[in-house]
């Protein structure tokens, strides 16, 4: 007789956004560990416990930090997901680390570096949120535009809950990763050779990713499948925690039910 026994739920690593931490992933975590699946949702360097480190600022660091996370846990594969500079981060660790990726999952992220404009910018924020005259002012101004217009308006409780968070993290580990990023490599390359189950989420109100760059992200993936979340923006797993669980879901059962096909058909 063939053998019916459902696989063993895929290990899940979740990433984070800046200026977050592993917390804007709450409610994803324990949906996927009420299912089974081990969830592993770091800190990135310099975030609430994770020392920061004497490295200079790159994502191949933050990446190889995640693959030996893996390894002090015994984990060899995962389904791989990463909302913004956690995006950024799980391009990085594709790079690095290809055999280690069964699902990818990309909110709120895009796969091209950054101009030499976007480039500066960065660098500019990195010092001025270490500039203690400045620091107050420029969390209060920028973090509000990574919730979306109706989300603004809606929740100003999750409004100033990401305030807290903001204000909350290390400015020293702030500029690290906004200078991390700057220094990304184009990763459409590593992305076209990535044929594996994929999600490209964007919202319809991120006012920092534009919807070109998710469907140059998905498109650049063989399997990749875009989706668009109506009245949300760059932070989807706290704007639409029920819908980002739900499509994290779908994708951990393509990516363990062999005869399932067509998931990158939209």
């Amino acid at each position: 007789m063939p053998d019916t026994a459902r696989p063993a739920p895929l290990p899940v690593v979740l990433l984070h956004a800046l200026p977050l931490g592993s917390l804007m992933w709450r409610a994803q975590a324990r949906a996927l560990r009420a299912r089974g699946h081990t969830v592993l949702t770091p800190d990135q360097r310099g975030f609430n416990a994770t020392p920061l480190g004497a490295e200079p600022p790159s994502l191949d660091t933050v990446a190889d930090d995640v693959a030996a996370l893996l390894d002090e846990h015994g984990i060899q594969e995962v389904a791989l997901a990463g909302c913004s500079m956690g995006g950024y981060v799980a391009m990085a660790f594709l790079r690095r680390h290809p055999g280690r990726v069964r699902a990818l999952a990309l909110f709120a992220t895009r796969a091209t570096a950054d101009t030499p404009r976007a480039a500066a910018e960065r660098r500019t924020f990195a010092d001025l949120i270490l500039d203690d005259t400045r620091r107050d002012h420029l969390v209060a101004g920028t973090t509000p535009l990574l919730l979306g217009a109706g989300t603004r308006e809606r929740r100003p409780d999750l409004v100033e809950e990401v305030l807290a968070m903001a204000k909350g993290a290390s400015p020293e580990a702030v500029a690290w990763a906004q200078r991390a990023i700057a220094e990304r490599a184009d990763s459409l390359p590593v992305l076209r050779a990535t044929d594996l189950p994929a999600l490209v989420v964007t919202g319809a109100e991120d006012e920092l990713v534009a919807a070109p760059d998710a469907v140059a992200t998905a498109d650049a993936l063989p399997r990749g499948r875009l989706v668009t979340l109506p009245g949300v923006g760059h932070l989807q797993p706290l704007e639409a925690p029920d819908e980002v669980t739900d499509l994290l879901t779908t994708l951990l059962d393509d990516a363990t039910t062999p005869d399932r096909n067509g998931y990158g058909t939209c």
